[in-house]
């Protein structure tokens, strides 16, 4: 089968996931964030991560960005000082835009291991300092496709003819794919936006017919640029393939990032660090607030 792109994606960098501490207890994969790929416009972070109580992500801010937790098994409980609580379960999306400024809590909401993607798009300069907003996306209101051994979830974006509901206020694609052995499969990307594969489960080879990288679980490849990515799952591998394909319109804008805190200059960093230690602007509501998913002193920066 022909992909039909005249000028195809090629994997230009292939990165496997290390494993790191995070939280309080807590063990994540970080393929972006690291220095070996720092971020790609406009993504800022994916962690893969596997947790079991007690630990988790007791209450930490937020500012200049979106968060977006996809769960892949088991669930998790988020709740902030606004007084917005929940739990996403296995398949479920919570989409954050922390604007300027949340604090917040993410902890297991079961026994055993949860296991997640946590990804970090940035927001352009103009949205920033924007009030913050959650959209929740059951797993069973999430769009998907079937066809000829590949199986698709749309969380972001348009693929196989569906399309989701989520907006997306930096224009986000977000497609989990899932392909079984001996299937190959073609998805456009917009050429000017930048793209990356996340590997959940299995094996496969990403690129073209002639140029094929192969990859298996927790590798992050980046995408060159081009209309779209070819997949093959050959029949080999005996085995479902399972990954992510995130595509996004870059923002082009300075970056300058301390931990939670992602802005364009180093004194915008500075004034979120004071607003957030004095509790103003944005921060108000953190003064007096602590979740409920830990107990003790309730921990800050």
């Amino acid at each position: 089968m022909s992909s039909g792109f005249d000028q195809p994606r090629l994997v230009v960098k292939k990165v496997l996931a290390k494993q790191q501490s995070e939280g309080d207890g807590a063990r994540v994969r970080r393929s972006i964030g690291r220095h070996e790929l720092k971020n790609i416009d406009p993504f800022l972070m994916l962690d893969e991560f596997e947790v079991s109580p007690p630990a988790g992500f007791p209450d930490h801010p937020h500012r200049g960005f979106e968060t977006v937790t996809y769960m892949l098994e088991g669930a998790f409980t988020h709740q902030d000082f606004s007084g917005h609580k929940g739990t996403i379960g296995t398949g479920d999306v919570q989409w954050m835009t922390a604007g300027r400024g949340i604090v917040h809590s993410e902890m297991p909401a079961g026994e055993g291991t949860q296991k997640g993607l946590q990804l970090w798009i940035n927001l352009a300069s103009k949205d920033k300092m924007i009030e913050p907003n959650y959209q929740e996306l059951l797993s069973r209101d999430i769009p998907s496709a079937e066809s000829d051994g590949v199986q698709v979830k749309v969380i972001a974006g348009e693929a196989m003819g569906v399309k989701s509901p989520v907006y997306t206020r930096t224009p986000t694609m977000y497609l989990d794919f899932t392909l079984q052995p001996a299937t190959e499969y073609h998805q456009r990307v917009p050429q000017s936006w930048n793209a990356f594969i996340y590997v959940i489960e299995g094996e496969g080879s990403f690129g073209t017919e002639n140029s094929r990288t192969p990859a298996t679980a927790h590798h992050c490849l980046v995408l060159g640029p081009g209309e779209g990515v070819s997949v093959w799952n050959s029949a080999s591998s005996g085995q479902p393939l399972r990954f992510v394909l995130l595509g996004g319109q870059p923002i082009r804008e300075p970056v300058v990032q301390c931990g939670p805190f992602v802005m364009n200059t180093e004194a915008e960093i500075e004034q979120t660090f004071q607003d957030y230690h004095l509790f103003k602007n944005g921060f108000e509501k953190a003064r007096q607030w602590k979740s409920h998913s830990i107990s003790g002193s309730r921990k800050r920066m």
